[in-house]
């Protein structure tokens, strides 16, 4: 919506009411030849011409006001539009009572539809979650199978498990994501710690594609929710993993408290980097990998974003990728 400058309602006004300032000008032009016709005083017309546009300015002025008054209260129902209908000022006229009825009407109609598309989603948000939750069980069952017995075929079925289970929890924060209950629990935390969650849990990954993975440590402790943040890291070490075909990974923490994660992978296209945070965007990467879904870094993005953290991904194609994630709280200057 275009911002309303200073002259907006005056222009609206005028333009509202020029039809009737031509009829006017008709009139007294009619007047005019019919005076000189008759050869009558022309002076006449011009001083009776001038009373009643003297008269008619007079009258602008308070309907100038009402026309101003009338468009401010607007604005406010506007504000609260959703509750529109019992704010609504009383009707002038038929036609303004004709429209109201239609807004009703309307407004009927919308909350209708939304109590509709509210329960849908409750319905549907309840069952995705509860079959991740039970998706878990069957998964545990392979895994604890799998690792019964230590061969080269077992270990590649135990790799496409963990993967499983990392789209399944990738599915379960999707929900908490856009759950308004989202318990997040802002404490400072151990980063050093975190990191080296996330490192335990994708280490049989490193192990197994020969990535070596170099960490120098860290005493910096951060404000933010150890879960989400957790999260954040697991995905862009996941991504690391998944484009580094030989090489390394590095982590490294900055006196400012930038986590850096830096691969030696493919890299990234130039004009794909602006693009990646986006929803379901894959890239050419993402195209050449068929099972890319894109929403890892979105959502990587959209929870620092709940965590008032910071993430941005700098690339060189065939040198590999590094990202950024500010966690640094900048102290607010009470004026």
């Amino acid at each position: 919506m275009r911002e309303e400058k200073w002259y907006d309602v005056p222009g609206r006004f005028l333009r509202q009411h020029g039809k009737t300032g031509i009829i006017f000008l008709v009139y007294c032009v009619i007047f005019a030849g019919i005076f000189i016709l008759y050869d009558l005083e022309a002076e006449a017309v011009l001083y009776a011409a001038g009373l009643c546009l003297l008269f008619r300015l007079t009258v602008l002025v308070p309907e100038y006001c009402f026309f101003a008054a009338d468009h401010r209260e607007r604005q406010r129902i506007l504000q609260d539009v959703e509750l529109m209908t019992e704010g609504l000022p009383e009707p002038k006229n038929l036609g303004e009572s004709d429209y109201q009825d239609m807004l009703r009407k309307l407004k009927g109609i919308f909350d209708q539809c939304s109590n509709q598309w509210q329960s849908e989603r409750r319905e549907s948000l309840e069952y995705y979650t509860t079959w991740v939750h039970q998706i878990k069980t069957p998964i545990s069952v392979m895994r604890m199978t799998l690792q019964g017995e230590d061969t080269e075929e077992h270990r590649e079925l135990l790799a496409e498990l963990f993967r499983i289970e990392q789209y399944v929890e990738m599915a379960l924060n999707w929900i908490r994501l856009g759950s308004d209950s989202t318990d997040y629990l802002f404490r400072e935390y151990d980063l050093d710690r975190i990191i080296k969650q996330a490192i335990h849990k994708y280490a049989p990954q490193f192990i197994r594609r020969k990535i070596g993975l170099f960490y120098e440590g860290t005493e910096a402790v951060v404000l933010t929710d150890e879960k989400w943040l957790l999260f954040i890291i697991e995905q862009i070490l996941a991504n690391a993993v998944k484009y580094t075909r030989e090489g390394s990974v590095s982590i490294r923490v900055t006196p400012e408290k930038v986590v850096e994660i830096a691969d030696t992978g493919i890299g990234i296209a130039p004009e794909d980097v602006p693009r990646i945070f986006e929803k379901g965007f894959t890239g050419y990467n993402g195209r050449a990998d068929k099972k890319s879904t894109g929403l890892g870094l979105y959502l990587s993005s959209l929870t620092a974003e709940k965590l008032f953290h910071k993430i941005w991904v700098e690339s060189v194609v065939g040198a590999g990728t590094t990202v950024f994630l500010d966690l640094s709280r900048r102290k607010l200057e009470v004026e």
